[in-house]
C-alpha cells in the first residue's frame, strides 16, 4: 500500500519505509522453484473461495500465535480475528489483489518509468528468506527509488514483534533525519 501511495501521490509523501518486502511484481517476475515452494501460500490464498473454507474450518492449523510473545490481550484479539470469516476474506483479498490488479499497476508504472523520489528506507529480517532469495533487497529497490537506504534487522519474519527496539530505532532515526539541526 505504501508503494502505491508514493507512486500515485508523490506530493504528499516525504519519506517512505518498506519493511521486509519488495514490490510484488518483483517477486512474481523472479519466481523460482525455491520461491514457489517456500511461498506456496501466496498462490493458494489468491484462489477464489477455497482458502476461506479451508482456513475457517480449522484456524488453529493455519495461524500460530504465542500469547507469551504477543501479550495475552493482543493474542486474544488476534485469535478472535482469525475466526471471523470477514477478516479472513479481507486478508485473502490482499493476496488476490497482489497477483492481479496490484501487479498490473506496478508493471505499468515500471513501463512508464515511474520512480520514488522521496528518501526510501528498506529494512528486512536477517533470519527470514528475503535476502536468501534475492540478495540485498536495496539492490532491487534501487530500480524503483532514487534515494534508498536501509539494513537488515536481527529478527525473523515478524520484525515488529521480534525486534521492536531495533525497528523503532531505525524508524525514528530515518523519520527525524531532516529535522535535525546542523552542528
Amino acid at each position: 500500500m505504501a508503494l502505491r501511495l508514493v507512486l500515485d501521490h508523490p506530493d504528499v509523501v516525504s519519506r517512505v519505509v518498506f519493511a521486509d518486502c519488495l514490490p510484488l511484481s518483483e517477486h512474481l517476475s523472479r519466481i523460482t522453484a525455491e520461491f514457489a515452494t517456500q511461498w506456496w501460500h501466496w498462490f493458494f490464498f489468491a484462489q477464489p473461495d477455497i482458502p476461506e473454507r479451508v482456513i475457517t474450518a480449522d484456524p488453529d492449523s493455519w495461524y500460530h500465535g504465542d500469547p507469551e510473545v504477543m501479550g495475552q490481550e493482543n493474542y486474544d484479539e488476534w485469535r478472535q480475528a482469525t475466526r471471523d470469516p470477514d477478516v479472513v476474506r479481507a486478508m485473502l483479498e490482499d493476496y488476490r489483489a497482489g497477483v492481479t490488479v496490484d501487479r498490473r499497476h506496478e508493471e505499468a508504472d515500471r513501463a512508464a518509468g515511474a520512480r520514488l523520489t522521496c528518501p526510501t528506507l528498506v529494512l528486512w529480517s536477517l533470519r527470514d528468506d528475503l535476502e536468501d532469495l534475492y540478495g540485498d533487497p536495496r539492490t532491487i529497490w534501487h530500480r524503483w527509488a532514487d534515494d534508498v537506504r536501509g539494513h537488515g534487522i536481527d529478527a525473523g519474519h515478524h520484525v515488529a514483534e521480534q525486534a521492536p527496539e531495533a525497528l523503532a530505532s531505525a524508524l525514528i532515526d530515518f523519520l527525524r533525519e531532516d529535522q535535525r539541526t546542523p552542528e
